[in-house]
C-alpha cells in the first residue's frame, strides 16, 4: 500500500512538472515572438542590468504594451522581467508599425494553419485500413 501511494505521488509530481515546463516554454516562445516584432517595428530594448532597473521593470505590467506619457510625448512600453529582463520603449510610429506587423503575422499563421489542414485532409488515410475499435 505504501509503495503504491509513493508511486502515485512521484507520478503526479512528474506530470505536474512536465505540464509546468510546457506552459513556460509556450509563454517564452510567445514573448520571444512579440519581442522580435517590437524590435522590427523600431522599439528600443533596454536591459534591466541592475537591481533598481529590474525592480522598475517588475513594477510594470508584464508582457503587454502600455502607453505612458514621458516628457510630454506618448511612449509605448513593454516589460519582460521574467525572460529577457528587459523593457522595450517605442514611439507612436513604432507602435503603429508593430500593429501592422502583428496583423501580418496573424494572417500568415492563419494561412499556414489552413494549408496544413488542407494537406492533412487531402492525405489518403484509407490506405492504412481501420484504426480499431478504440477510435
Amino acid at each position: 500500500m505504501i509503495r503504491w501511494n509513493a508511486l502515485r505521488w512521484v507520478t503526479t509530481v512528474l506530470v505536474a512538472g512536465t505540464m509546468t515546463m510546457g506552459c513556460t516554454a509556450i509563454k517564452r516562445d510567445d514573448a520571444l515572438q512579440t519581442e522580435r516584432t517590437l524590435a522590427a517595428a523600431g522599439f528600443q530594448m533596454k536591459f534591466a542590468d541592475d537591481a533598481a532597473k529590474l525592480q522598475s521593470a517588475e513594477a510594470l505590467p508584464q508582457r503587454e504594451i502600455t502607453p505612458r506619457n514621458m516628457d510630454g510625448e506618448t511612449r509605448f512600453i513593454y516589460a519582460d522581467a521574467e525572460f529577457c529582463k528587459c523593457v522595450y520603449v517605442g514611439t507612436e510610429r513604432a507602435y503603429q508599425r508593430y500593429q501592422r506587423l502583428a496583423i501580418r503575422q496573424q494572417i500568415s499563421q492563419a494561412r499556414l494553419s489552413a494549408a496544413e489542414a488542407q494537406e492533412s485532409a487531402a492525405m489518403n488515410w484509407g490506405m492504412w485500413g481501420g484504426w480499431g475499435p478504440w477510435y
